[in-house]
């Protein structure tokens, strides 16, 4: 954790604080279907609109975070979204109420490429990877906290989840405002460029790159059913906003405990075998849960997909890195990502539209079959390549860095945090 600059540490405290407040998102399914009555479709409906405002925010929020500033974009993005997370908990017209959630999805969304050229901007290269990860780690602690604080908070009305996720948020805006400069370069320090770089139509004429994108989006919608369809299904089988909490905050645990073992246990081997075993685990834990019955039950299948995501996650950043040009990783990197914002709009609506019409029986079923689908996808597409070697081995590198606690923090940063991995992200 040492040698990077003091400001890195103040963005990594506020993403820890806007991540611990993060209720809104993991409870808005349950809060739709359980407190105010409406059917999964409708919930469904709502999630897939917050997956596409966030769909919308990643490219906007990137534009704008190179021309206006990260700073000023961030907290735009920040203080917009504490006014209409806030605002969400109070309306009630199912109408407002979708428009109110895919405002949330820009919102939220939108600070995320600026939070993201800011650490590139202030940490040099050889040090990027340990502070991404790192960032990523927080995003994982405060992803366990909160949702297993959130079930309890709901207990007592879900008002005050809207409440409490609207304050942390408008914490996290205070801190930039306060601890934060602004990181973009000005003009005059930007070198002149001679080849422009390829452009998107390269991306999409790689029909093998746009083959992986297209398996990647089908596992993300067996991915968002852990948001979704999974806090329906136990609210309709007489399971408690708690317990539920409790449940899905095993996934953040879990990521947060098991990456670096399982990372190391990864090296070397190749990426048809581990995106295939990954996208196994995920479909057929989901699957699983077709026949849980006990809160043990469904914590055991959401051990499952959770295994499996430590395994695709590291895998997938490595063969994305592989496959493309030099001069056109962003665009890669970039197309990747919106694999996974369209399966964050597509999976909650199909979820919702299985678990209403088919039942739940149907719903996971599906999610084993799309996960076999895309392990066979994965292992055709990629099994002549070798392993994947020098990524995930820097990979494990940062994530023990991670995890050691050498050297404290600054003293105006926050104070050590435990040894712990991190988590891949959707």
């Amino acid at each position: 954790m040492s040698g990077l600059p003091r400001q890195f540490w103040w963005l990594w405290t506020s993403t820890l604080v806007n991540r611990l407040g993060g209720f809104v998102v993991t409870f808005l399914a349950l809060y739709l279907t359980v407190d105010r009555g409406f059917s999964a479709s409708y919930a469904g409906l709502v999630a897939s609109l917050y997956g596409l405002g966030g769909s919308i925010a990643s490219v906007v929020g990137g534009v704008l975070a190179d021309r206006v500033g990260r700073r000023a974009t961030m907290l735009v993005a920040q203080l917009g979204t504490a006014a209409v997370t806030a605002l969400l908990g109070f309306v009630t017209h199912p109408v407002a109420i979708a428009v109110v959630a895919g405002l949330v999805g820009v919102t939220s969304n939108a600070s995320r490429p600026a939070l993201q050229a800011m650490l590139a901007d202030l940490v040099p290269p050889k040090d990027r990877v340990r502070a991404f990860a790192l960032n990523y780690w927080a995003i994982n602690i405060g992803f366990g906290v909160s949702a297993g604080v959130a079930g309890l908070i709901a207990a007592q009305g879900y008002v005050w989840l809207f409440l409490g996720d609207a304050l942390m948020t408008l914490l996290c805006a205070i801190v930039v405002f306060l601890k934060v400069k602004e990181t973009l370069p000005d003009a005059d320090t930007v070198p002149e460029v001679d080849e422009e770089p390829a452009g998107l139509g390269q991306v999409l004429r790689d029909q093998r790159f746009m083959a992986l994108v297209g398996l990647t989006f089908l596992l993300g919608t067996v991915g968002q059913q852990g948001a979704t369809t999974l806090s329906v299904d136990m609210g309709r089988s007489g399971f408690t906003a708690s317990q539920y909490g409790l449940v899905i905050g095993l996934n953040g645990l879990l990521v947060v405990l098991l990456q670096i073992p399982v990372t190391r246990m990864m090296t070397g081997r190749s990426p048809a075998s581990l995106l295939a075993a990954g996208a196994l685990l995920m479909g057929w834990g989901f699957g699983l849960t077709a026949f849980a019955g006990t809160v043990g039950f469904y914590a055991l299948t959401v051990t499952v997909w959770t295994l499996g995501e430590i395994v695709h996650a590291p895998a997938s950043m490595a063969i994305v890195s592989d496959l493309a040009p030099a001069r056109a990783r962003g665009r890669y990197q970039g197309m990747f990502s919106l694999s996974w914002s369209a399966a964050s709009f597509v999976g909650p609506l199909a979820g919702g539209f299985a678990l209403d019409r088919w039942g739940g029986e149907a719903a996971w079923g599906a999610c084993a079959v799309v996960g076999t689908v895309t392990a066979a996808g994965y292992w055709a597409l990629l099994r002549t390549r070798g392993p994947v070697k020098a990524v995930e081995s820097d990979t494990v590198e940062a994530l023990e860095a991670v995890a050691r606690e050498e050297v404290p923090m600054p003293a105006s940063g926050p104070a050590p945090a435990s040894p712990a991995a991190v988590r891949s992200s959707r």
